[in-house]
């Protein structure tokens, strides 16, 4: 009997017994559908995670001192920056020095948060200035009272995004800077999040309280001045390649560079750390926890696997007649095991399937609901139809061979 034929009479026996083939079908439906939405939306959610986390600067060597060890000269200072950024490969190097300090602006107080850094800021955020414009390398070196505000201070402050013109007033150690803001900026926007909804999700956390705060990119002598310190000198620096392989190396330069300069080979007082290094890292842990919670939902294909064998062995003893007269006339063991055992396939192969399409349908909703792309690989597929095949080979060998190896005579007694 031909391949062809044994589809016909595997078919047929589905059909004649149509509800029971389906209740037979349910546990490869679900443990097909739930493994397909799970391992979908993982991929999903990880695309999305790892994407964010890339656009916030895929390319970036962070280089800190360590303050326990460093003293005053190891500090970094803008001829360690102009040393680095001559290095080949790297792209863009600016400082990071972050200001916390009282703020007065449109009659409002409240906490204040200034960003000192370069004009190569603007590039590391990769996010477009919404208003305005970001401070020149004029305004940097003069150490000039601008900044670029950020568009949830704005709203905050001033109750509209567009606030070019307008001032904040700093006070930090018994010193008041007014701050002329130039551009306006949604940081928000390059972490891919809505600032509106997290200022609103923000103000439900804190039981509808607001706290007026201001976040200010600055330049560096200007947070140098409020800090009450010399300006330049700085403890962190952040360093985007021109080719993300090439991070390792360029981290590894730049740190050589830096020591060389400050000649402090022997002291152990600078970090350097791949933020590539952390978006591996991720990747990793999300796609093992995936992995993990499908194979948990994959138990329940091993027991619509004990149920596909328990249909067919129900099977055989409806068909033993049947079975005795196809072997009296001549039909081979191999024949009437191959037989059984394409009925159990074709009944896993079409429950995967169903569970494939409820899966991925599954997937699609769960996906739309918390706003992750839909990742559907077709190596996801091929475990669908490949595990569900596999399942009925593997339930449907036993039931097979036991209708295979009747004897004729005993088969054909059977009513």
């Amino acid at each position: 009997m031909n391949i062809k034929e044994n589809i016909r009479i595997a078919v047929f026996s589905i059909r004649t017994n149509l509800m029971r083939s389906l209740l037979t079908m349910l546990g490869i439906i679900i443990g097909v559908a739930s493994v397909i939405a799970i391992v979908t939306v993982g991929n999903g959610g990880r695309d999305y995670i790892v994407g964010m986390i890339r656009d916030m600067g895929n390319s970036a060597i962070s280089l800190t001192v360590n303050t326990n060890v460093a003293d005053d000269d190891d500090y970094f200072t803008d001829k360690d920056i102009a040393a680095i950024k001559s290095l080949e490969g790297v792209q863009y190097a600016s400082m990071q020095s972050i200001t916390m300090c009282q703020m007065n602006a449109n009659d409002m107080t409240g906490i204040f948060m200034g960003i000192g850094c370069n004009t190569d800021m603007q590039m590391l955020m990769r996010t477009p200035l919404m208003y305005g414009r970001f401070f020149t390398e004029e305004e940097y070196i003069e150490g000039k009272n601008v900044g670029v505000i950020d568009v949830g201070s704005a709203l905050q402050l001033f109750g509209r995004k567009d606030v070019v013109g307008e001032s904040v007033s700093c006070t930090s150690n018994d010193l008041t800077v007014s701050i002329r803001i130039v551009g306006v900026v949604d940081i928000m926007a390059s972490m891919n999040l809505d600032t509106e909804e997290m200022m609103s999700s923000m103000g439900s956390m804190m039981g509808g309280m607001q706290m007026t705060s201001c976040m200010l990119l600055i330049p560096a002598p200007v947070s140098a001045t409020l800090l009450g310190k010399a300006s330049g000198s700085y403890d962190m620096l952040q360093i985007t390649a021109l080719d993300e392989n090439l991070l390792d190396e360029i981290g590894t330069a730049a740190l050589n560079r830096v020591r060389s300069l400050h000649d402090n080979y022997e002291k152990d007082c600078y970090n350097v750390t791949n933020m590539a290094t952390y978006i591996d890292l991720l990747d990793t842990v999300i796609n093992v926890f995936t992995i993990f919670i499908a194979a948990v939902s994959a138990i329940s294909l091993i027991v619509g696997g004990i149920g596909v064998m328990n249909i067919m062995l129900v099977s055989i003893t409806e068909r033993t007649r049947e079975i005795g007269i196809r072997k009296a006339l001549g039909a081979k063991t191999g024949t009437i095991m191959f037989q059984f055992l394409t009925e159990s396939i074709i009944l896993c192969l079409i429950g995967g399937l169903i569970g494939l399409l409820l899966g991925v349908a599954g997937a699609a909703f769960v996906s739309f609901i918390m706003d992750v792309p839909l990742t559907v690989q077709p190596s996801t597929v091929v475990l669908a139809v490949g595990f569900s095949s596999f399942i009925g080979i593997v339930f449907g060998v036993y039931p097979a061979r036991r209708a295979a190896k009747l004897p004729p005579i005993e088969a054909l007694r059977r009513d």
